[in-house]
């Protein structure tokens, strides 16, 4: 599919697999898209600046590349940053279209339902899009997709109309007559609202008194405040509401100087914030953000997992405001039709682009439409390969399908796999938006990007399938992938559930021949600290005495890591096989306590003291918390055996205390990752008859995480 990408101050129309239907989303035919000429400017801009330029306007960006820097290092960075840019951005985020396909647990939409969709990043300027449901709203009969498809816009609008809070008779000045500005106007006017709009713009202002403006004012050749001012009978206006973009402070003066005794100034757009404190303090104004569509906007429980607000508590949620823009729209209560200045083919995105930079008379609204979209979709299965042109490789090189486009992989397997390009192959990437798969699979040079699953398993070319999804997908993918004879490497965890489990153990215990290597990415195990410390441990007399320390730092529990399992099945299932590793040796018993805090704000279950006993004796405790400082170590440990100490720190530093151990000093941290694909090669070429990881080590980790997550 066609899908308008922005790369280095240019949008373009690019070739990316279509999306598959997700659960909880429905699978979007787009007919049109709405071009946000102040958003999606602004974004393409940002890409047109020197990276120094760049880090000068958004330090905050500068301080999480340093972090970035301090764990993976200046090669890995760069990698990392040339990847993103390459790569470019995905831009839109209000389209109509018809749906053509349903998720799981979907229930309020059929196939062939016309709807409108938001959402940055999710309603995106391309001809598929996969929208989850309190995203998406369903058109009146009647309306037109052309209309529908600025439905995010009027929702913004909305939302500020309602920060307003305005009654029947009052006063309101709308600083701005671009797109937000003129359907706020509209908004107000139908509200029983005498409204003043200010612009720069002439043109603008005409529209903007032909929609029903009191007056119209341009500030640079009126006085506003006075004539505001005298509007109101001298009092001053009830409410200004700020639609317009600017990185000057003097608007945002102007607009409090225009306001009465405790009236109000609600931002929908953007101004400098150099607030004068007289400015409010003698009038006792309130100062309001209006953020963006409304309620439930930034809210993944709301956005992602379809969890909407009781209507009695929240009146006006963002899908119920844009749900209304429609109704609006189909009644004739808003005139859109003379604010849309183009229409542009998708193929064309890059002179609708331009269009918007036009010097004397700048467009409104600029639509894309999507009339020459193939529909090359059934029952929401997208499949179309994008092919990369690429050098044909050594039959020798093991041919990887990477599943899975996230940051961890992008940062960490696939520059390991170009470093080993004499051993592996990035043959082919896989990932749930045809975007990103077609992002990473262009940077590390791939065949091609997918968005099917079965398009990788069926690949004859393929001999290894590396699986880096979410938690959730992960017993899914490695059954499928087994049972299609595909060798398997996963990122932790191998399941999150016993009867996901349980299907992958009935696959090897069944007397199908020829069975798959199968590999879960329990990373530390391998690590140059790890072999160190068990040339030494091989040798004890009695058993260890481990204690494991992982600093996992805090993550707010509305993030996805807490979901499927949370971060004892996704994360500390590392250390528990590295224990494993250790001790060699089968898990004789396991117990746990987990903290009982106060509030909200920590949960029982990632903060969690783990005892497992084995059954050569060996005593392990893991220490795995979210509540500690972010300055210490994340991960630190210390074996103890026949009077003899060996003691870890982060993966940067070993050293022993009576055991002569070679010492290790690292300035940034080395678990494995590496290491682990040496000795995955090792075994598919037949070099090693053992698996890197024993399936019974496999299954005894994740069955113990079960166990401790369950614990109460």
């Amino acid at each position: 599919m066609k899908q308008a990408v922005v790369k280095k101050g240019k949008v373009i129309a690019e070739n990316v697999p279509a999306p598959n239907v997700s659960r909880g989303s429905v699978l979007i035919q787009v007919r049109y898209s709405c071009i946000s000429a102040g958003t999606e400017m602004s974004s393409v801009n940002t890409t047109k600046k020197s990276l120094i330029k760049r880090a000068i306007d958004s330090p905050e960006e500068v301080k999480e590349v340093l972090e970035f820097v301090k764990v993976n290092g200046i090669q890995k960075t760069i990698q990392k940053v040339r990847g993103v840019i390459d790569g470019g951005k995905q831009t839109g985020y209000s389209v109509a279209g018809e749906v053509i396909a349903i998720g799981e647990e979907v229930t309020n939409f059929q196939i062939g339902d016309r709807v409108a969709a938001a959402g940055a990043g999710i309603a995106n300027h391309a001809e598929y899009v996969d929208v989850p449901t309190n995203l998406v709203m369903k058109m009146p009969n009647e309306l037109d997709y052309k209309q529908a498809s600025t439905v995010t816009m009027g929702g913004i609008a909305m939302q500020g109309v309602r920060r307003a809070d305005l009654r029947f008779g009052e006063s309101c000045v709308v600083v701005g007559a671009g797109i937000l500005g003129l359907l706020a106007l509209q908004m107000l006017k139908l509200s029983g609202i005498r409204v003043i709009v200010t612009d720069l713009d002439e043109h603008r202002l005409k529209l903007a008194k032909e929609l029903g403006a009191d007056l119209c004012v341009n500030p640079v050749e009126e006085d506003a405040v006075k004539i505001a001012s005298n509007f109101s009978g001298g009092y001053g206006v009830d409410c200004v509401l700020f639609t317009a973009a600017t990185s000057s402070s003097k608007p945002l003066s102007d607009s409090f100087k225009m306001c009465r005794k405790k009236g109000k100034v609600v931002l929908v757009g953007v101004v400098g914030m150099e607030i004068n404190r007289g400015d409010m303090y003698a009038k006792e104004l309130d100062f309001q953000i209006s953020t963006s569509y409304g309620p439930g906007r930034y809210d993944s429980n709301y956005e992602e997992k379809g969890l909407d607000y009781p209507l009695a508590y929240v009146r006006w949620t963002e899908n119920r405001n844009m749900t209304e823009y429609l109704y609006l729209l189909n009644e004739g209560k808003i005139n859109i039709e003379s604010l849309i200045d183009a229409t542009y083919p998708i193929e064309k995105v890059d002179e609708a682009f331009t269009s918007l930079e036009a010097g004397d008379k700048k467009p409104i609204i600029v639509l894309l439409d999507y009339k020459n979209a193939i529909d090359n979709l059934t029952d929401g299965k997208a499949g179309k390969k994008v092919d990369i042109e690429t050098k044909r490789i050594d039959k020798n090189v093991i041919n990887v399908g990477v599943v899975g486009a996230g940051n961890f992989v992008s940062g960490m397997h696939l520059p390991n796999i170009k470093k080993m390009s004499n051993k592996f192959n990035t043959h082919s990437i896989m990932s749930r938006t045809g975007f990103n798969a077609n992002a990473v699979a262009t940077q590390f040079n791939a065949s091609y990007s997918t968005t099917d699953f079965d398009e990788i398993i069926n690949d004859e070319d393929i001999d290894l399938v590396m699986i880096t999804t979410r938690h959730d997908s992960h017993g899914d993918y490695v059954l499928r992938s087994l049972e299609a004879g595909k060798h398997t490497f996963v990122e932790k965890p191998l399941a999150i559930n016993q009867k996901e489990l349980d299907q992958i153990k009935a696959f090897y215990e069944s007397d199908k021949p020829n069975k798959p290597v199968l590999m879960t990415g329990f990373n530390r195990r391998f690590s140059q600290f790890t072999k160190e410390i068990k040339k030494h441990t091989d040798k004890r007399i009695n058993p260890l005495f481990v204690h494991y320390r992982m600093n996992a730092g805090f993550i707010p529990l509305d993030s996805w890591v807490h979901e499927h399992g949370g971060r004892i099945i996704g994360e500390a299932c590392h250390i528990i096989d590295l224990m494993n590793a250790l001790t060699n040796s089968k898990i004789k018993s396991i117990s746990c306590e987990k903290l009982s805090p106060n509030n909200d704000k920590f949960s029982q279950q990632d903060n969690v003291a783990i005892l497992l006993k084995y059954e050569d004796g060996s005593v392990c405790s893991i220490h795995y918390f979210a509540s500690g400082s972010k300055q210490l170590s994340k991960e630190y440990m210390e074996v103890h055996y026949d009077e003899k100490t060996i003691v870890m720190d982060d993966y940067k530093t070993l050293s022993g205390f009576g055991v002569n151990v070679k010492e290790i000093n690292l300035t940034r941290s080395d678990k494995g990752q590496k290491e682990e694909l040496e000795a995955l090669y090792a075994t598919l070429k037949g070099n090693n008859k053992n698996w890197p990881i024993a399936l019974e080590d496999m299954i005894q980790t994740t069955e113990a995480t079960f166990l401790i997550n369950d614990n109460k």
